[in-house]
């Protein structure tokens, strides 16, 4: 064997290794193995990183931030003593208050207009399941309202059903970079008949570690309530997530969705939801042919009047659902009634509680299922409910209260929920509760467990609320077996 095939062969074992590394330090989630593949060894994540957008530039906005990392064989599993740090995007950044102790959650509040976008890391034991929670009440004006949003993963590709251009609405995609090189990202908006024209969307460019909110109108001319918003980075990684304010109903995040799939959940309507409103889009080359079911407390129904819904290719559809809920908290479950594959869609829900000028409206996207572990932060003692969904089968779930920011223990309740229904519960108190606290689901046995958390406060007369989907919490990743293998390299 000559040199360079030497040379070659140990570049292609290095590869194999640092595939792994990349793996376990992403912190995202995996797909299924193949049939006959060997069963991957599941590792605790060294590293998450989490970006958080622009809050608001409310002069009358407070915004409070609460980082967690769950307690768990994942957590105690990963090396060393790590740190998880939120940095804003700015020029000089100043880092928040760190977290440094896994189980407890630590919160900072800024009152001040025009808070800066964060790019935060977390490392070691403090990785695996790290979550930030961005939460800001506006108390008055145009835009008051409760809007919350988990800060999330950045990634290359994400889709926005229920956003708007209409003249009522002020939408903007906030983008943040967490990386030091330039992000170019294309931003492609869908409405009823198609695509929209955007050629300002195309190439938008993103510099190192900062941030950028782009504001849907200016990118058509064309006016219309229900848009489906794609973000692809061309080069580099972004996080991303949609501003809606309504001159009427308040102003809330729109979360990317789960990725498009002929079935999918939208868990954790509320019992006492005026109107809801579902907006979907297909992404593939067929028009979908979709069936409608309502998981509620006792089971699934068919609204009636919507037991199905055909969605046109590359097309937004909506449709308004009304008063569905009627006193009964449940979940919005898609599937597809074609005989053929199913064809996929991405979905979402805008949800209204209250009414006239004492409503405001909150988002509920597809949300991926809780896998093995979910987590929340920033819940209060009285304003947390939330929305729990099986498929397939009954599934018990666990539900842990972490301890408080400011003081309190811990608290674990374990529920069941039946197949095909929606269980809405608060979860239990610390004792001795001070300040806020995280809140971690777990699913123990049976089947596929779809979560959402809402915080709820009423202001003069306002029902203001938010929502929150509860996917996998990243806290491990398949890292399969490696190595050499020199037989590759003979002719």
């Amino acid at each position: 064997m000559n040199r360079s095939t030497i040379s070659l062969a140990g570049a292609v074992v290095a590869l194999v290794v640092l595939t792994g590394v990349a793996s376990a330090a992403r912190g995202g989630s995996d797909p299924a193995p193949s049939k006959g593949a060997a069963t991957a060894e599941r590792l605790p994540v060294q590293r998450t990183t989490l970006l958080c957008p622009e809050p608001s530039e409310s002069e009358l906005a407070a915004t409070t931030y609460t980082s967690f990392t769950p307690q768990g064989t994942d957590s105690s599993a990963a090396s060393g003593s790590g740190t998880a740090t939120l940095v804003p995007a700015t020029a000089k950044p100043k880092p928040l208050k760190p977290l440094t102790a896994i189980g407890k959650p630590v919160t900072y509040t800024n009152d001040k207009a025009g808070a800066p976008a964060l790019i935060g890391n977390a490392d070691g034991p403090l990785a695996p399941g790290w979550t930030v929670q961005q939460t800001t009440v506006i108390e008055d004006g145009p835009s008051r309202g409760l809007l919350g949003t988990s800060c999330a993963e950045p990634d290359t590709e994400f889709w926005f059903p229920g956003a708007s251009t209409a003249k009522d609405r002020e939408d903007y995609v906030h983008l943040v970079n967490p990386d030091d090189t330039p992000a170019v990202v294309d931003v492609e908006l869908y409405g009823k008949d198609g695509a929209l024209k955007t050629p300002a969307g195309d190439g938008i460019t993103v510099p190192g570690e900062t941030s950028k909110p782009v504001l849907l109108s200016t990118l058509t001319a064309t006016r219309t309530d229900d848009v489906t918003v794609h973000v692809v980075a061309r080069s580099g990684r972004v996080g991303a997530a949609v501003q809606a304010t309504d001159s009427d109903s308040g102003i809330d995040w729109l979360a990317p969705t789960a990725p498009p799939s002929g079935d999918l959940v939208m868990p954790g309507i509320p019992k006492d939801a005026t109107d809801v409103r579902l907006i979907t889009y297909a992404t593939g080359s067929d028009d979908a042919d979709l069936t409608l079911k309502l998981a509620t407390s006792s089971g699934s129904i068919t609204p009636a009047g919507h037991e199905t819904l055909h969605v046109k290719s590359g097309m937004t559809a909506s449709v308004d659902l009304g008063d569905i809920a009627k006193g009964d908290a449940g979940s919005l479950v898609i599937g597809s009634s074609s005989a053929h594959a199913p064809v996929p869609v991405v979905a979402a829900l805008l949800v209204t509680r209250g009414k006239g000028s004492d409503k405001e409206f909150a988002f509920i996207p597809a949300t991926a299922p809780v896998g093995s572990r979910s987590t929340v932060a920033g819940d209060s003692a009285k304003d947390t409910t939330l929305g729990l969904t099986a498929t397939g089968s009954d599934a018990q779930v666990r539900i842990t209260s972490s301890a408080g920011s400011q003081g309190g223990t811990s608290a674990t309740r374990t529920v069941t929920v039946k197949a095909g229904s929606t269980l809405s519960v608060a979860p239990p108190s610390p004792s001795g509760l001070k300040g806020t606290y995280a809140v971690t689901v777990q699913r123990l046995s049976g089947g596929t467990v779809y979560a959402s958390r809402m915080l709820s406060r009423t202001q003069d007369g306002v029902p203001m609320f938010t929502i929150q989907p509860m996917p996998d919490d990243r806290s491990s990743v398949a890292v399969p077996d490696a190595s050499s293998d020199l037989s590759v390299l003979e002719p």
